[in-house]
């Protein structure tokens, strides 16, 4: 499967924004777009003010950046949101949510949006008791997202127990219980419970052309 390779610290920089895709290195100064807020290459500071196309096309990159999806797999997103009745938009954020990666790290189990991809890789994540390797995995309502209990004693899942409650907080429509290292997804999140910075009607308006 194709996947990004580059500096991640690169892309935050492109979208003029921190896109938290190093866990906590992004919230110290040593943050590149700390030290250099304008985009990466020759003339990233001198760059003139931005058409409509290309700001809309700018949100939908850092929304496919953010939740580490290539463009053909959000195009079919997008597709699969504007085919539901309700808002396209709204949809779409309430799919990229419950992908099984981002529950991992919305949970607190992982510091980054890769590292979780990487877990759920790596077999260390069950969905309803059953091993589930597949990062972009759909939970549903009443699901129960854990790690595998031969994978518990793993360093990586002994700091985010050990942090737990310190870190980011757990949004609502999903339990955590860091003693157990489970997950019970409620529910499926509105939009306004969905904290993710991207103005999704510009994606909206990008695809609609």
């Amino acid at each position: 499967m194709a996947r990004y390779t580059g500096a991640d610290c690169k892309r935050c920089r492109r979208e003029k924004t921190k896109l938290f895709l190093k866990g906590s290195k992004c919230e110290t100064p040593k943050c590149p777009i700390e030290i250099r807020p304008y985009p990466p290459g020759e003339h990233g500071r001198g760059r003139t003010k931005d058409s409509e196309y290309l700001l809309q096309k700018r949100e939908k990159q850092k929304c496919a950046r953010i939740y580490g999806v290539l463009e053909k797999q959000f195009r079919g997103y997008y597709d699969e949101a504007n085919r539901r009745a309700g808002k396209t938009g709204d949809e779409l954020l309430k799919i990229l949510e419950s992908r099984l990666d981002n529950v991992v790290y919305r949970g607190g189990f992982a510091p980054s949006r890769d590292a979780a991809r990487q877990a759920v890789r790596h077999g260390h994540v069950q969905v309803n008791g059953r091993k589930v390797d597949i990062p972009s995995y759909r939970v549903t309502e009443n699901d129960i997202v854990e790690i595998a209990p031969k994978s518990r004693e793993l360093t990586p899942f002994i700091v985010a127990r050990e942090t737990a409650g310190t870190g980011r907080t757990v949004p609502p429509w999903i339990e955590a219980i860091p003693s157990q290292m489970r997950l019970l997804v409620h529910s499926l999140p509105a939009r306004q419970v969905i904290d993710t910075q991207v103005q999704e009607q510009l994606i909206v308006e990008l695809y609609s052309k």
